[in-house]
């Protein structure tokens, strides 16, 4: 039994063995990311040997998987980012939606990961600047980050986006900023049928294309009568979309990313114990109010790990994407033209501040005593990480 604070989606992994791995009917992307956790952070990547320079105390330390899907990988990259978007902020409010699939679709997603993911990300992004630019609403172009989670709190196929926009935007002559109402962007209820409209045209215009897979219960769609039957009731059902309050203050805004750009299925700290019965953790159920929602689940250990994996991504799939004003090839002077228009100076460059701080600050130091730590041996990786031969793997 393992029942400890150390427990980690890795130890699951191993606890189900090799033979497990050969008959689970994995995809080469989901043997890749298992053989990546298992690895993380054990001498089977390498590593290198450290010694305190005050207190002499000698330690190990692993090299990590840096796998995306890593529970233990992504705090590193999502500080990386989060610099990175420092410069990005505005002294504006920002708002935060959210567009959900209907469970039926989140089933062909399912097969279909790179096209419903991207149909998502950009039927969302198209959504919130068509209806921004109406002058009804907003009359503005505005820009948006949108993060992608497939999850739910119990690890179910839930695909969703998270969407970041700053309240307002440049009107369609680029010569004003248009905010909007103090505490409202825009109105939930038309970007739901918007986003309804627009998702669904595209869906069909994709199985038009032939670049839809079905298999499974879901086989009988790739019939064209049986998928325009399934199709029909999606235009009449209600789509998830909603806005939260807007946040308190830019700081809350980059609060709230540090915990949703690079979160992964579920993070290790939530897991409790991993015995006979199988995998215990800590879950929400949002159907709930109050303390009440706060709740355990325990899952058999192979239903677990099928679980974790349903949200492995398409190799080179960006989960994390910007859109309009905010779209990377013209962000700089897009916000450069919007600090000039709330006329807010730019920051101003502190040569110490800003020079490099790699040489200053050491990478390694010493939990004993605060002193440097120094590298005094390197050693590489035993094995590879890869993925079992081809033959015992499935697309």
């Amino acid at each position: 039994m393992v029942a400890h604070c150390a427990l980690e989606v890795a130890d699951v992994f191993r606890s189900l063995g090799s033979q497990w791995r050969e008959s689970a009917n994995l995809s080469l992307g989901q043997l890749k990311v298992v053989s990546a956790i298992e690895q993380c952070r054990s001498a089977a990547l390498g590593g290198h040997v450290l010694r305190c320079e005050g207190c002499a105390a000698v330690e190990v330390a692993y090299n990590s998987c840096r796998n995306r899907h890593c529970p233990k990988c992504q705090a590193t990259a999502a500080r990386r980012w989060l610099d990175a978007r420092q410069e990005d902020l505005l002294p504006v409010e920002y708002y935060h939606v959210v567009f959900t699939l209907p469970a039926p679709i989140s089933e062909i997603a399912y097969y279909n990961k790179a096209v419903m993911y991207g149909l998502l990300f950009d039927m969302a992004a198209e959504t919130l600047r068509t209806i921004a630019a109406d002058p009804k609403h907003l009359g503005a172009q505005v820009g948006a980050t949108l993060v992608l989670h497939t999850w739910g709190s119990a690890l179910t196929h839930h695909p969703h986006v998270h969407g970041i926009v700053p309240g307002g935007g440049l009107s369609p002559d680029r010569g004003r900023w248009v905010a909007c109402k103090p505490g409202f962007f825009l109105p939930v209820r038309v970007l739901s049928r918007l986003f309804r409209r627009r998702f669904l045209e595209e869906l069909a215009a994709a199985y038009e294309r032939g670049q839809l897979r079905f298999f499974g219960e879901c086989a009988a769609l790739a019939d064209p009568e049986v998928f325009a039957g399934w199709l029909a009731p999606m235009r009449a059902c209600e789509w998830v979309v909603y806005a939260k309050r807007p946040f308190a203050g830019p700081q809350a805004v980059l609060a709230y990313l540090s915990r949703y750009t690079h979160r992964v299925a579920i993070s290790n700290q939530r897991l409790i114990a991993l015995d006979e019965r199988g995998v215990t953790f800590r879950w929400k159920d949002y159907r709930m109010e109050g303390r009440t929602r706060n709740k355990t689940m325990t899952l058999m250990a192979d239903e677990f790990v099928r679980r974790f994996l349903l949200h492995v991504l398409p190799g080179g799939f960006h989960r994390i994407r910007h859109y309009g004003l905010l779209a990377n090839t013209s962000r700089r002077n897009n916000l450069s033209r919007i600090r000039a228009l709330l006329h807010v100076l730019p920051r101003a460059v502190d040569p110490v501040a800003d020079a490099p701080t790699c040489a200053a600050s050491p990478s390694f130091v010493c939990r004993h005593c605060g002193s440097l730590m120094v590298v005094i041996d390197i050693f590489q990786r035993s094995a590879p990480i890869r993925a079992p031969p081809m033959e015992n793997c499935h697309a």
